[in-house]
């Protein structure tokens, strides 16, 4: 039986313009169920998935999307989904948070720890069942490659904490540095903050709630979007800061 989830994917998906092919090669749901639900056919919400949503902790909740829309993946095991999220090991503070959000979100599953031979790279993961259900995000292929649309109740979360959604997309995906900047013969240094991704959609989604926040950003090539007014920046350190 297929979830409530997997609906509103498909919808989210044909609203940004894919076609029956195309939503059907990234959800793997077929043609005929694809054209059905778009033509109205679709189930309710099964009153357990909205228990599930209801009784999410909201801040962790946020802040993990946005590991996960930055560096995380999910992975279909026989008996449960797995969710990875690749983390630099230069980093152990920013672990220890996706460590705690990941068990907040689903208190009763596993979480573990591994560092990848000697790569600089630390994977925080966990297997459950409501991953696809949590992160209806997920689809073949990499996220660049295909439309990112946030459901209705995701959304509702992450406008009541955006600092939060912010926060993880950072911690994955941006970078805080001191940028040189010459007057005259002196040369000051600024500090500026930079979030760089290859999927439009993220990026949208990131400015989007730059935007509630009332933080100054702008487009600086086709991969960055770059914080640097002195009040962004300062309104980015409340609640972000240099990464640890």
């Amino acid at each position: 039986m297929r979830s409530r989830t997997e609906v509103d994917l498909v919808l989210a998906l044909a609203n940004a313009g894919a076609n029956h092919s195309e939503i059907t090669r990234i959800t793997g749901i077929s043609r005929t169920t694809v054209r059905s639900w778009l033509r109205g056919g679709t189930p309710a919400r099964a009153e357990d998935e909205v228990d599930m949503i209801a009784a999410l902790p909201a801040a962790a909740y946020a802040y993990l999307l946005g590991l996960y829309l930055g560096d995380g993946s999910i992975a279909r095991y026989p008996r449960a989904w797995r969710l990875r999220i690749h983390c630099d090991a230069g980093y152990p503070g920013i672990i220890g948070e996706c460590v705690r959000a990941i068990r907040a979100v689903r208190p009763h599953n596993r979480v573990s720890v591994a560092r990848r031979g000697g790569e600089q790279c630390v994977v925080v993961q966990a297997y459950s069942t409501q991953w696809v259900e949590l992160f209806p995000q997920h689809g073949a292929g990499r996220k660049h490659e295909r439309p990112i649309v946030l459901a209705d109740w995701q959304r509702a979360i992450t406008h009541a904490h955006p600092q939060r959604l912010v926060r993880g997309l950072l911690h994955s995906d941006g970078s805080r540095f001191l940028n040189p900047v010459r007057h005259g013969n002196r040369v000051y240094t600024y500090p500026r903050y930079v979030f760089s991704n290859r999927s439009d959609d993220i990026k949208v989604l990131f400015c989007e709630h730059l935007d509630l926040l009332g933080i100054a950003w702008r487009r600086a090539s086709a991969l960055n979007i770059s914080i640097a007014r002195r009040e962004a920046v300062a309104a980015l350190d409340r609640f972000v800061g240099p990464k640890r």
